[in-house]
């Protein structure tokens, strides 16, 4: 058995095989009930949640097992979008929160992500905590008679986050404005069509027939054009695309074009800042995120957190230094007076607020910053070969050092949620940013053939 359940965003993997099977869920379930208890939190309940994966209901089942069995009261949800959970979690005076999802990821994933009474996720030693009890203490912490816990389907749990969303937007509205959602038949695909419509918004609705295996299956966030297209041929003013559940978002403007991320992070952070809500001055992204970005923010005043990879990550320099939004080029956008993690609708309603607020398309706003040209090369592995062992590959990180200056940069890593290498290169000159994508690409190809 692995060592490791956890990665950068929770557990995951292929549904059915280890750990995403519901002998390990099971003992999920029994784990957080003893974390919980051994704490000290005065907690017994416990929300689950889930996206529209074929395989959640039999997660959901084994791990609401584990935790009944184990003294817990669970509240089940059904489909419902990561961020929601989350607010439940703290709203419902929870222990915990577990989604069921695997995010952008193949339906044939799947994975959770668990929150801790305060609507964020578990810290470092917590999850140490639950993985200890999942992989070595195997002992039997069952209880019996009435101290056996209940489960519950709440129906009502889908208005209570409506409203926390509804309320973040003020007094503002969506009058007037025609939006493309696209659902990516996932998590969001009941409450967000019906959001912005209630805020007053003419809505076309895609994505939103989920079957259990249609998740993200060219649709969403993934695949924007989906909805940029829909957006170009019925003039609509803005798309939106969410991933499987619902805790990014990906634009297209009117004509139909998808807008980066760090496009959107910094139209974000000025309009905030403009509004004197950005804390500190500064906002918060990742190491992924464009030169482009840092350069736009220099210009405006505004100061530059850079994180590790992961909304986690991201989460984590907001809380510590007590500023008000930061996020990732992904999608991931994390407004912090309001939410205590990424979410796609929330953060789409404030993108929408900007728009109205200063009278300008999606385009004109994103028209403040310069890309930087950019390639992402992603080789899929079959082992984490640590890149310091990859002799090819390092003569040619030398060899771009020496090249590159102050005018580029690249960045190398393995995904913490796939079996992938990332290859992130970006310079000023995009003939550069050809020619060392593949070079670097065929560097760790010959370096993998060779070992």
């Amino acid at each position: 058995m692995a060592t490791k359940l956890f990665g950068t965003d929770g557990i995951r993997g292929k549904a059915n095989e280890y750990p995403i099977t519901p002998e390990i869920a099971l003992r999920i379930g029994q784990a957080i009930s003893r974390v919980l208890r051994s704490s000290g939190a005065n907690h017994n309940r416990v929300i689950i949640g889930k996206d529209t994966r074929i395989s959640g209901y039999m997660l959901e089942t084994a791990l609401t097992s584990g935790l009944v069995s184990s003294g817990m009261d669970v509240f089940l949800v059904g489909p419902m979008p990561t961020p929601a959970v989350a607010h439940l979690t703290k709203s419902m005076g929870c222990g915990a929160g577990i989604m069921l999802t695997a995010s952008h990821n193949p339906y044939e994933d799947n994975g959770l992500k668990i929150f801790g009474p305060d609507g964020f996720k578990l810290t470092d030693d917590l999850e140490s905590l639950v993985e200890q009890e999942v992989l070595y203490d195997v002992k039997a912490n069952g209880v019996t008679g009435d101290k056996i816990g209940k489960a519950y389907r709440i129906d009502d749990a889908r208005g209570r986050y409506i409203e926390f969303v509804k309320q973040s937007l003020g007094n503002a509205h969506l009058d007037g404005m025609k939006i493309v959602v696209d659902c990516g038949h996932g998590a969001g695909y009941l409450l967000a069509p019906l959001i912005f419509k209630e805020l007053g918004a003419k809505v076309v609705k895609l994505g939103v027939d989920p079957d259990g295996i249609n998740i993200n299956a060219g649709v969403g966030a993934l695949y924007p054009e989906f909805a940029g297209k829909v957006v170009k041929d019925q003039g609509a003013d803005v798309g939106i695309s969410l991933d499987g559940d619902a805790d990014r978002v990906i634009f297209s403007d009117a004509s139909g074009a998808s807008v980066s991320g760090d496009r959107i992070l910094a139209l974000c952070a000025l309009a905030l800042k403009a509004e004197g809500k950005l804390s500190g001055n500064s906002m918060v992204c990742t190491v992924m995120s464009n030169l482009g970005l840092h350069e736009a923010m220099r210009k405006a005043g505004i100061g530059v957190v850079t994180t590790a990879v992961s909304d986690r990550h991201v989460i984590e320099a907001l809380r510590k230094g007590g500023y008000s939004f930061g996020g990732e080029n992904s999608g991931h956008l994390i407004f912090s007076d309001y939410a205590s993690t990424g979410d796609g609708i929330l953060s789409a309603l404030q993108v929408l607020r900007f728009m109205r607020k200063k009278g300008a398309t999606l385009a004109d706003l994103a028209a403040g910053m310069r890309e930087y040209p950019q390639a992402l090369v992603n080789l899929k592995v079959k082992s984490r070969i640590p890149l310091v062992q990859l002799n090819a590959l390092q003569e040619e990180i030398r060899k771009a050092d020496a090249a590159f200056g102050n005018a580029g940069r690249h960045l190398i890593r393995y995904s913490g949620t796939e079996n992938k290498l990332r290859i992130l290169v970006e310079h000023q000159d995009k003939s550069e940013v050809d020619r060392w994508s593949q070079t670097f690409k065929a560097a760790v190809e010959a370096d993998f053939e060779s070992l």
